[in-house]
């Protein structure tokens, strides 16, 4: 809400493929820090995976938005909408982790990671097929555990 009360909704004029390609840009940058070590430009993972959490929140919002709404939307519209569909993605995940048992506590961050890119590369899969899916869940229900994947890689990295 912060960078909404200093550069207002700039972000509405993005396609969902634009949001896709942000999200991707973050999570290969975790993974080239995974992999080195070596962090240049001073953000670290941390504050990459809570892009990744904000740009699928992003990304679902334009999802669900009309070409009616407007590009400039105030701080409490956005707040809610944001708020909405963070409640959304709480509520699958605890169903997931009811049903598999809240598997990711044993995996690797770096597994996260991976799962992420793997959910992008579907996404834009299927954005280059103009949505159209023989069997997947599709492009919400990706961002949606990307957001869940980003979030448990936030928890063991013990970010409070």
């Amino acid at each position: 809400m912060k960078k909404t009360k200093d550069y207002g909704t700039a972000w509405r004029i993005l396609r969902p493929s634009s949001i896709t390609d942000q999200i991707f840009i973050k999570a290969q940058r975790i993974r080239t820090l995974e992999e080195t070590g070596i962090n240049k430009v001073g953000d670290g993972i941390i504050g990459e995976y809570i892009g990744i959490v904000n740009y699928c929140v992003i990304a679902m919002m334009q999802l669900e938005s009309s070409l009616e709404t407007p590009l400039e939307m105030n701080v409490e519209e956005v707040s809610s909408f944001y708020d909405q569909k963070i409640k959304e993605t709480y509520e699958l995940m605890m169903d997931k982790n009811h049903d598999y048992g809240e598997a990711w506590r044993d995996m690797r961050i770096s597994s996260l990671t991976d799962l992420i890119l793997m959910k992008l590369l579907r996404v834009k899969q299927i954005e280059d097929n103009s949505g159209k899916t023989l069997a997947s869940e599709g492009v919400k229900a990706n961002y949606q555990d990307m957001l869940n994947y980003a979030v448990f890689a936030l928890i063991k990295l013990d970010v409070k």
